[in-house]
């Protein structure tokens, strides 16, 4: 028995190095960008790699791109505006649907569920020349609203918080229908919060994947004041191909803002995986 506990700490040991060196061997590129964004020019490309730099340009780099030329504040406060909002209206409506399609059962809701399914799978691209006609002729092209609507319905948000919304007990319902609770109560007041860790794992999602969309600006933005950030980034390594140390800088402020929302999120996501994984 003692030499089986030692096999298994050896083993737990060996797999925690092993670990620990593949989360270093992936990281080696963002603090080679991070490092590189406090070089000099001339500094960048020394080798062997300096990962303290000789001399440090952090505040001048960072000054360029936030204020420079292409000011990246402006990129960033368009992103945040279509990121937040678009978040919260996507994780809203798709809550609302998979309710609805979880615990409000009416004649062929399961064939419309299907429906909205099988909508899954056209591709994007294949919509885009309808869309783009659509929102030339509603005013919503070149706006930032526009942007927004694009993703503001998800049908993946929609089946996703369905399978969660289906393990909350049905007594819990028909408990505050006798209590003469309507269904938006029921969702608002019971419902929603017991499945509050899928949808924060959900809006989490949503948010990056809208931070990072590149494809809804480049089509529908043309006004280079209503850029996002994807569309900044392009732009801007356009113009200073020639300066890395200002390329790593802005790709940093672009990466930015998603390590902080998985950092604050992350309890929230490791509850969600949980929740996915138990239930009754």
């Amino acid at each position: 028995m003692p030499t089986t506990n030692k096999s298994i700490n050896w083993r737990k040991a060996i797999l925690t190095v092993i670990m620990v060196g593949l989360s270093i061997l992936f990281l080696l590129p963002f603090i080679w960008m991070l490092v590189t964004s406090f070089k000099v020019e001339k500094d960048v490309f020394v080798y062997p790699i300096e990962w303290i730099p000789r001399k440090w340009n952090a505040i001048q780099n960072y000054k360029d791109v936030w204020i420079g030329e292409y000011p990246f504040w402006k990129y960033y406060l368009n992103s945040i505006k279509v990121g937040v909002t678009t978040t919260v209206i996507s994780a809203l409506i798709s809550a609302l649907a998979a309710y609805g399609f979880s615990k409000i059962h009416f004649k062929g809701s399961n064939y419309l569920f299907l429906i909205v399914l099988a909508t899954y799978m056209v591709p994007s691209q294949a919509i885009l020349i309808p869309q783009f006609i659509l929102y030339r002729q509603i005013g919503l092209f070149d706006s930032l609203l526009g942007l927004i609507l694009l993703g503001s319905f998800s049908v993946l948000g929609t089946f996703m918080l369905r399978q969660f919304f289906m393990g909350v007990h049905q007594e819990f319902i028909e408990s505050a229908k006798i209590d003469g609770a309507n269904h938006f109560r029921i969702f608002w007041s019971i419902a929603l919060p017991l499945v509050k860790p899928a949808v924060a794992t959900y809006a989490i999602l949503r948010f990056i994947w809208t931070w990072n969309d590149y494809q809804g600006p480049l089509i529908f933005l043309r006004s280079d004041r209503l850029f996002t950030i994807p569309l900044a980034m392009q732009k801007f390594t356009s113009m200073s191909g020639e300066f890395y140390s200002l390329i790593m800088a802005a790709a940093v402020s672009a990466i930015l803002p998603l390590l902080i929302v998985f950092i604050i999120g992350q309890k929230s996501v490791i509850e969600g995986i949980a929740m996915g994984g138990v239930k009754g």
